[in-house]
């Protein structure tokens, strides 16, 4: 069995799930938030630091690698792991969020999805069965089956059609998909905001029968509110015995509010993204540090945190590497958001086991946020 799945105990007053996913590469505690390191690489970090400011298990993107430097040679590496020496478990996605994203460089059909490249317009085809072929190259533990993510707004006739696509792209995928008991492909369920569409994918997809199921199609532009309405409907719609993955979320209130709402994994470039341009999350809320309060201060970074950038560099140092426009400053700054994250799903993962987290949100939101 390439992957496992493991509840341990359900927060008594929210329903919370605390697990244990079992894969090839390790087992991790979950809830648990993944770094993001698009081209074999999180960006700034090297490996080690990944490992040390992660719980191990990270994402690489299926349509950058196959663009550069193609999945061949990163199979010639012996995959992923062996291409940026990477001791830990992966996840890779299918190449379905690009439909999305690159909406104006590419045209759907049955059959798959013709793209333009992102950066020299070269004409690429994408097909169910190749985006499974060429995660098998990549060799994650946890793959996903190629989709469409449409807009959230989208009409429902549409996003009918878009979902019964994707169904059926879900299901070629797994026809195809070469190493089932090493690589766990999970079900990408759609459906915007429609509820009955939502329900009528899990259950099509769970008679396909995926090992992991994945929620797509959130955090693409909707209102918060319109995302934990949809999560609070999915919770108890998902499958129970197996994992739950929540796409592209990351900001600390999204993640606590998705394990609110029967969530076990999370991604996002946010916490790395936002860092390169010099903001922090930290135990009293976001800073950005390149601001001119900061000169002279010679606190760290976080008080409340151990990490390495916490206990050896003031704010004072942090500022003067962004006003200098020294790469340092950047690197430091992503390892700490992604630390803060791996500690703060921590923090949540003990509530759970606690039967507190309500009350644990409370705090934080008020600390973090500034209100309940």
């Amino acid at each position: 069995m390439a992957i496992r799945y493991e509840l341990i105990h359900e927060d008594k007053h929210s329903g919370a799930r605390l697990g244990i996913l079992h894969t090839p590469h390790g087992s991790f505690e979950t809830p648990i938030f993944m770094p993001v390191g698009t081209q074999a690489t999180v960006k700034t970090l090297s490996s080690q630091e990944v490992m040390e400011a992660s719980d191990g298990l990270i994402l690489g993107n299926t349509y950058h690698l196959w663009c550069q430097p193609g999945d061949e040679i990163v199979k010639a590496h012996g995959g992923i792991r062996g291409f940026m020496n990477w001791d830990g478990a992966l996840l890779t996605d299918s190449g379905g969020y690009q439909v999305f994203s690159l909406a104006d460089m590419r045209n759907i059909t049955e059959e798959g999805v013709t793209f333009k490249h992102h950066t020299n317009g070269s004409k690429l085809y994408l097909t169910p069965e190749k985006a499974i072929e060429i995660q098998n190259n990549l060799g994650a533990d946890i793959i996903m089956s190629f989709d469409e993510c449409p807009p959230f707004h989208a009409d429902y006739d549409y996003m009918k059609a878009s979902v019964e696509r994707t169904i059926r792209w879900a299901k070629r995928g797994k026809d195809v998909h070469q190493f089932p008991e090493s690589q766990a492909l999970f079900g990408i369920v759609q459906g915007g905001p429609f509820k009955d569409l939502r329900k009528m994918c899990i259950e099509e997809l769970k008679k396909i029968d995926f090992p992991g199921y994945s929620i797509g199609g959130l955090s693409v532009g909707e209102s918060k509110e319109d995302m934990y309405e949809m999560l609070q409907f999915l919770k108890d719609e998902m499958p129970k015995d197996k994992p739950r993955y929540l796409m592209g979320v990351g900001s600390p209130d999204d993640l606590i509010m998705g394990v609110l709402n029967g969530i076990d994994m999370f991604d996002c470039v946010l916490p790395s993204r936002i860092a390169r341009h010099g903001s922090a999350m930290t135990s009293q809320g976001k800073i950005v540090i390149k601001n001119k309060i900061y000169e002279t201060d010679m606190e760290s970074l976080d008080p409340e945190c151990d990490c390495f950038v916490c206990k050896n560099h003031t704010r004072s140092y942090l500022r003067h590497l962004f006003k200098g426009k020294e790469i340092l400053g950047q690197r430091l700054v992503t390892y700490h958001n992604l630390y803060f994250l791996k500690n703060l799903m921590k923090q949540v993962r003990n509530a759970i086991r606690n039967d507190c987290l309500l009350e644990f949100k409370e705090e934080f939101f008020l600390k973090y946020y500034g209100q309940k």
